[in-house]
Formats: structure tokens, C-alpha cells, sequence
């Protein structure tokens, strides 16, 4: 099962990621987290410690180990366009919670096209991922559609766009679906997060087509708490351990 999680920024996407991987942790998967945020957060989502996770150097900020592997240089402007990769995820990844985490980082480029060595050690990192491993792969994705417009995702089983309920969220959604379509991604499916009352869900409702809405998770301020302390929302909040819960079965039956 190969899943990308993706939407506007602070819409909770790293929330319901990681909650996510720990509940098919808990089930004795073997799960590997990717986290593809710049503002990569993913690794205190899931329970790492700060001191850990300062240590970690993104995969695409390393630059001698894309060098080694493409061949790229200050001399040589040719370089491999399918660099090994199968041991970078257990070599560079660390565990906790049962959960594997690499962060990949992401590739900071003024245009959608890049071809650089740092992209094509992404995109070969990820395929690897969900075409050559039997784990459970979920991605946190950067927010906004850099992403999509680069390509590196096209072999995901499906999207899933959290939203707010809100016309911009709903906007990103319809972009996101618009733009996977294109890429051959079958499922964009919708999770809506920070949902406050009945009107709320309605308004979803009348937004997202009823195949593509997974469910709600209600606002939390249990989750706000972990957050100012830096822990997994998956500890501290059993309501929103449970309302993920009910998602991931709507996931598990569809795929």
C-alpha cells in the first residue's frame, strides 16, 4: 500500500500521516514514513525525540552522497538518470514507535521541470519505494503541487488531500485531483481535518463528491497540546487515534 498525503500548509496533513503509520504499525506492518515537506515535521509526529531528529540530514541535501551516485560533479555536467538507491531507505532511515522514517526533503527549484542530479535521486528514491518494497509507504508531501509537477509521485496507489472546510482547501483538492488524473493516479481521495460542527460537514459534503470523502477529523485541542510539546498526536489524543481509525478501514477496504 503506497499512499501520499498531501494539501495546503497547516491543514494537519503531517497529523493524519503519521497517526496513519503508527495505527498500520500497531497492526505489525512494516511501515516506512517519507517525509517530502521542506518544513519537514513528520519525525516529532511520530514520536521522535528533537536531539534525534537534528541529527537527520535530508537525503537530497547530501550532497556528496548524490554525487557518488549519479556521477554529478563541478567537472562533469552529465550524471546517471537512474542512480542506485535500493539501501538508502534502511540505511538512512531511523525508527521509533515501529514506524521506519526517511527524510527525503525536497528540491528547491523556481520551475516544475527540474532535471537536476538532487531530482533525480528523489524521484528514483521514491519509485523505489513503492514499486520495490513490500512495506507500507506513506508519503507526506510538501504542501501545494510542486510535487505533482515534477512527476515523482505518478506511481502512488492514491492521493489523499486533508482539507479545511474551506473554499481553498476544496480549491486544492480539485487542482490535486485534476493534476494526478494526469498522471495516471486513480484515487484522490479527501480527508477533512479542524472540522467544528454539523455545518461544517455539510459544507464538505456539498463540496467533495461522497467516493472521494474518507471521512472527518473533528477539531482537537488534544492535538494542539502535543504539538506545543513536541509529541505524537497518536499518544495524546485517543479521539483522534479512533476517527483516523475509521478512516484507515474505508482505505484498507478500498484498496
Amino acid at each position: 500500500m503506497k499512499i501520499a498525503v498531501t494539501g495546503k500548509g497547516g491543514v494537519g496533513k503531517t497529523t493524519f500521516a503519521a497517526t496513519l503509520a503508527r495505527l498500520y504499525a500497531e497492526e505489525g506492518k512494516h511501515v516506512l514514513a517519507a517525509d517530502v515537506d521542506p518544513d519537514a515535521n513528520l519525525g516529532l509526529a511520530l514520536g521522535f525525540d528533537e536531539e534525534t531528529l537534528d541529527s537527520i540530514i535530508p537525503i537530497t541535501k547530501m550532497r556528496k552522497l548524490i554525487e557518488e551516485r549519479t556521477g554529478s560533479g563541478e567537472d562533469n555536467q552529465f550524471y546517471k538518470l537512474n542512480p542506485q538507491v535500493s539501501d538508502i531507505p534502511d540505511t538512512y532511515s531511523k525508527m521509533v514507535n515501529g514506524v521506519r522514517l526517511l527524510v527525503l526533503g525536497t528540491v528547491e527549484t523556481g520551475g516544475g521541470g527540474c532535471v537536476c542530479p538532487e531530482h533525480v535521486m528523489l524521484r528514483r528514491i521514491i519509485n523505489n519505494l513503492v514499486l520495490h518494497r513490500d512495506d507500507v509507504v506513506i508519503l507526506d508531501m510538501e504542501a501545494g503541487l510542486e510535487h505533482l509537477g515534477r512527476g515523482t509521485t505518478e506511481s502512488m496507489d492514491q492521493f489523499i488531500v486533508v482539507i479545511e472546510p474551506g473554499a481553498r482547501s476544496v480549491q486544492t483538492y480539485k487542482n490535486v485531483k485534476r493534476l494526478a488524473e494526469d498522471l495516471g493516479v486513480k484515487q484522490v481521495r479527501v480527508v477533512a481535518n479542524k472540522v467544528r460542527n454539523a455545518e461544517d460537514e455539510e459544507f464538505v459534503r456539498s463540496k467533495i463528491p461522497a467516493e472521494d470523502l474518507l471521512g472527518f477529523i473533528h477539531y482537537n485541542t488534544e492535538v494542539i497540546d502535543a504539538d506545543r510539546q513536541g509529541k505524537s498526536p497518536f499518544d495524546f489524543s485517543n479521539t483522534v487515534k479512533e476517527e483516523i481509525a475509521k478512516i484507515k478501514t474505508i482505505i484498507d477496504k478500498g484498496l
